[in-house]
């Protein structure tokens, strides 16, 4: 295999899917944990913290920034913001990898601080639109430079922030994150208005470390102030337990029990959507964990019927569109979704990397500028490019697994996978998944 494509996957039939699997850390709250921590009095300890790339790279950047992050154990560490005061401007350019959370989440911190930082990534990263952070954080009063709106982002020395009441053109909890870490330091309220409903993990994360915040009927609004450390316990993953979600719900006959998920109303979209479309999903352990709704989810595979999916449906769902497809690839009918260009600028274009790959195993796909169309039917093997997108290759390393007997499929390029998912291998052959790596 040449090296442009990377190291890729192997996929067959499997013989049965189920068990039960509890995936990594979620990784929102991995990252919210860490920065927020950093810059609470006092800090805390993060139990739970997903130990990938993504969250690693963020870690590695606020040590650069003069925090002190101690090693307990595994998913378990210790977090201080330097002693006798905030965080440091660094000596050399931050690189958040691939992870677009930790870079736009940064860069609200570091404007809020008003530390002069250079922040860039990798190639993937460095072609994803910052405009949306950019314009609304120096409209704050930033002084933010990027060439033609992409990384690496120069935050310069400003005269300090004043609130803002911004009314965000495209729904982004990424976007909200970042304007009220800067708003945690600013002059006056900052108010930010969604267009619709985004994840609410920043707003409950800093209201449990005593942020003057209320939040509800599409709107936040944050009044400046410290935060106070406590302890966090970080939830399993629900965009990484949605891909055996999936998996299961598409498989007659099928039972997978995901162990110790969040459920958070912001997150669980896709659950909605596969009982839409006639999948057995149930809720067993409800409880709260540091403010989070987290349960154990139960699915069983059973026919499903294709559905359409609104533009409102894709806000709480927009990380989960990709492996919602291997449910529509076994539906009944036309599953359609709208609304969703911010597909577009994902880790890759992933609307144009789905149809790719599902026109290859034999389905019908139409694309929109913000959607797509795709018939369920018969599948079979190929070789599809992930384009460097971890969602994509583990979405079609779950279609894989629902291959007709003596059928294969290859996947290139999964080297990211590690960004968000590790063991992802482990985990697909503890279900039943027959998958190599090669």
């Amino acid at each position: 295999m040449g090296s442009a494509q990377g190291r890729g996957w192997q996929l067959g039939a499997a013989a049965e899917i189920g068990g039960v699997l509890q995936v990594p850390g979620d990784k929102s709250i991995s990252h919210r944990a860490l920065l927020f921590l950093a810059i609470a009095e006092g800090g805390g300890e993060i139990r739970g913290l997903l130990e990938a790339r993504d969250c690693l790279n963020t870690l590695a950047a606020l040590r650069a920034l003069g925090a002190r992050i101690d090693s307990l154990g595994p998913g378990s560490y210790r977090v201080v913001g330097p002693a006798g005061g905030g965080l440091r401007a660094p000596d050399k350019p931050l690189d958040l990898g691939n992870s677009g959370t930790g870079l736009r989440l940064l860069t609200g911190l570091l404007a809020g601080l008003n530390l002069p930082a250079s922040l860039t990534g990798d190639a993937s990263l460095c072609r994803r639109p910052m405009g949306r952070i950019v314009d609304p954080l120096n409209a704050m009063g930033a002084a933010i430079r990027a060439e033609d709106g992409r990384p690496p982002l120069h935050l310069a020395s400003h005269e300090g922030l004043q609130g803002i009441d911004y009314a965000m053109p495209v729904a982004s909890a990424q976007v909200k994150s970042a304007i009220l870490l800067a708003g945690l330091h600013a002059r006056g309220e900052t108010r930010v208005r969604e267009p619709a409903p985004t994840r609410d993990h920043s707003e409950r994360m800093l209201a449990g470390l005593g942020a003057d915040i209320e939040w509800g009927q599409g709107e936040v609004r944050l009044r400046p102030g410290g935060l106070r450390g406590q302890d966090i316990d970080v939830p399993a993953d629900f965009s990484s337990a949605a891909f055996f979600v999936a998996l299961a719900a598409a498989r007659p006959g099928a039972e997978i029990c995901l162990r110790q998920v969040g459920i958070n109303p912001t997150r669980d979209g896709l659950l909605r959507l596969l009982k839409r479309m006639g999948a057995a999903v149930g809720l067993e352990n409800q409880r709260l964990v540091g403010g989070e709704p987290v349960a154990d989810i139960r699915v069983t595979g059973q026919p499903l019927e294709a559905i359409t999916v609104s533009a409102e449906e894709v806000a709480l769902a927009v990380d989960e569109i990709p492996a919602l497809m291997i449910a529509a690839a076994r539906a009944r009918g036309t599953t359609h979704v709208e609304g969703a260009a911010e597909l577009r600028v994902k880790e890759s274009d992933r609307i144009a990397a789905m149809a790719e790959g599902l026109q290859a195993m034999g389905l019908s796909v139409e694309t929109r500028p913000d959607g797509l169309s795709v018939t369920g039917g018969p599948i079979r093997g190929g070789r599809i490019a992930s384009r460097g997108d971890h969602r994509i290759a583990m979405s079609f390393a779950m279609l894989g697994a629902l291959l007709p007997a003596g059928e294969q499929l290859r996947i290139d390029d999964v080297d990211n996978v590690a960004t968000s998912f590790p063991d992802f291998i482990a985990r697909c052959k503890a279900v039943g998944v027959n998958i190599q790596e090669s």
